[in-house]
């Protein structure tokens, strides 16, 4: 098991869906206790299953490099970069492979990092690429090129309204201003690698279910390209280190 005993936001606020506000850049990208064991549960997915945890269409391949190019800009501290090698916190060292953006983004943050860009003839964002190691219930394979709509089937919350105002928010997202938000999922298992698909009626009970997952999920606007990157950190605790926070939280 891999899983995390704090989160970097208050469980109890609580906004209206799509449920965002504003977060600074410095913040973006974030290292917490388990980003060793994640990193290295994300290299094995990419050393062993790479086609279900990474899809780049071709067209997409600019927004990949200047989306590497962005997060090498905005690595948090503990990051050391020396030429064309960075040295992670947990002391591994990851050559930069511009030839492969993507898989080298998944083998530095512990943010899955999804491309969303505007094609001819759709009004909505499209997903044109990923690295997605740690999905909750979906499978890549399976919404890559669709648009957002399509991409959120099945879930239940995600009707015409709130649609509508996600996709709003992918529109106005500026340059270097990102928006954060959260979600909750109680979970029978902890496993971070869980690509479904999960049915709505397959959902764990909240009040015996033994952990939490949320997601830390952020959209971020590229400035040349224009796409827009969903980035998503996955925070997994246990019942009790959930309840302790929220008896903790003021």
């Amino acid at each position: 098991m891999i899983l995390q005993n704090r989160l970097p936001y208050d469980l109890a606020s609580v906004r209206p869906l799509p449920n965002i506000g504003p977060v600074h850049m410095a913040d973006w990208l974030l290292v917490d206790e388990a980003y060793g064991a994640q990193m290295a549960e994300r290299a094995r997915l990419l050393d062993t299953d790479r086609a279900a945890v990474l899809q780049l269409d071709p067209e997409a391949r600019p927004a990949a490099e200047e989306l590497l190019e962005m997060v090498l800009a905005n690595l948090p501290e503990g990051f050391l970069r020396e030429s064309e090698t960075v040295t992670r916190p947990d002391a591994v060292q990851v050559p930069l492979d511009r030839d492969d953006p993507m898989g080298t983004l998944g083998r530095l943050v512990q943010e899955d990092l999804c491309l969303l860009e505007k094609r001819p003839g759709s009004d909505e964002h499209v997903l044109t690429g990923a690295v997605l190691c740690f999905p909750a219930g979906w499978r890549l394979a399976e919404k890559m090129m669709r648009p957002l709509t399509a991409i959120h089937i099945p879930i239940p919350e995600y009707d015409d309204g709130i649609a509508k105002r996600v996709q709003r928010l992918f529109d106005g997202v500026q340059p270097g201003r990102p928006l954060m938000r959260f979600n909750r999922l109680w979970q029978d298992d902890p496993a971070l690698f869980q690509p479904g698909p999960r049915h709505n009626n397959e959902r764990a009970d909240p009040a015996t279910a033994p952990y939490f997952r949320s997601e830390r999920q952020c959209l971020v606007r590229l400035p040349q390209t224009r796409a827009v990157v969903f980035s998503i950190h996955t925070y997994v605790l246990t019942r009790a280190a959930t309840e302790a926070l929220s008896s903790a939280a003021p």
